[in-house]
């Protein structure tokens, strides 16, 4: 990825994927321009190439619009990327309500029927040219992307109007995103279909009838995610995180792996963690770490050598449950993590892998 800037803090990126299609863009434009003005050589995919940078501009305001709705919101915005379809916006969490669900999504489309708009008004103040040419393009790509994304279907942001909508109608955000992406694979199917009948019956060209087939799968492929992942936040919210939480050992940082595997053993502890004279917890020991370690040499070495440090995200509230659980555990993979209870206290230790098999 080549990050070219920030926004709203955020970086902006844009992946190899960018420079094919700036190249098929140039490519395709080059006999448009020949027509415009003859004679400029090899110019003339220069020109293709500076509309395909002027579209992807447009299209990355698009994404900006997203991203500064969502601040607005509170969220923090990951990143930014252009890429080979468009652009996407990664927020660090799920909406909070069907109603910023509805504002972050639908302010895109907006925007880009504005920046259409206003290149359609703008044509009728320039001459015949070259610079007209990519005006044109530009009304008529921004439209096409602000009507297109309006379609509600997931991964499109007319989807998340669509699952903002079903979310305020029943008040389950599963529900919305179950929808929406339902709506997105029957989209995917009739866009295949399409595309192979205007191939067979109306001979289209191979290069568009691919393209229609690449968005079909991007389609599916997204509209397919956001459905798993909405299940799978549904299952989440069924965990009992302080059930699931094992029973934990605290030892000093500098006792023997031996002395405190075999402490833990006698307590009937499921997890270690390192702990501060005072209490406090300071790291977690690492079950795969301690497996790996031979028996001769556990007596030998501190328990620390196996111990994760408590960084920022490994230590959870045990009332933690649902959509800030998962986030949670995508925001810092590890293996385990310390449960604090509502004093602050250690309550025990979450072990991933309890959470896959629960889920499983």
């Amino acid at each position: 990825m080549l990050r070219i800037g920030t926004i709203a803090g955020s970086p902006v990126l844009v992946s190899p994927s960018w420079f094919v299609v700036a190249a098929l863009i140039s490519y395709v434009m080059a006999p448009r321009v020949d027509e415009v003005q003859p004679g400029l050589g090899a110019w003339k995919y220069v020109v293709g190439l500076a509309f395909a940078v002027a579209l992807y501009a447009a299209i990355l305001l698009h994404e900006a619009s997203h991203a500064l709705v969502a601040r607005r919101f509170g969220y923090r915005i990951e990143s930014i990327t252009l890429h080979f379809l468009g652009g996407a916006t990664s927020i660090d969490r799920e909406s909070a309500s069907a109603g910023q669900e509805f504002w972050i999504a639908v302010v895109g489309p907006i925007t880009s029927l504005v920046v259409g708009g206003a290149a359609l008004a703008l044509q009728f103040a320039l001459p015949d040219g070259l610079l007209l040419l990519v005006v044109d393009g530009l009304a008529a790509s921004n439209l096409y992307i602000g009507i297109l994304n309006l379609v509600p279907a997931l991964p499109l942001d007319g989807g998340r109007v669509l699952k903002s909508a079903v979310w305020a109608a029943t008040g389950r955000a599963v529900t919305g995103s179950v929808v929406a992406g339902w709506a997105g694979r029957v989209l995917a199917v009739a866009l295949v279909v399409l595309a192979l009948l205007a191939s067979a019956r109306l001979h289209t060209d191979p290069f568009f009838t691919l393209v229609w087939l690449l968005f079909a799968a991007f389609l599916w492929a997204g509209a397919s995610q956001s459905i798993n992942a909405a299940r799978m936040r549904e299952r989440m919210s069924r965990i009992d995180v302080r059930s699931l939480g094992r029973r934990t050992l605290g030892v000093p940082e500098d006792l023997p792996l031996g002395e405190a595997v075999r402490r833990a053993k006698e307590a009937q502890a499921g997890s270690i963690v390192t702990v501060l004279p005072d209490g406090r917890p300071v790291g977690v020991v690492d079950e795969r770490a301690v497996r790996a370690m031979p028996d001769d040499r556990r007596p030998w070495v501190p328990v620390s050598t196996v111990t994760r440090r408590l960084e920022p995200g490994l230590t959870l509230p045990v009332t933690i449950s649902g959509s800030d659980l998962l986030d949670a555990l995508q925001a810092t993979p590890a293996g385990e993590y310390v449960l604090l209870d509502e004093h602050g206290g250690v309550f025990g230790v979450l072990a991933t892998a309890d959470v896959v098999r629960l889920l499983r």
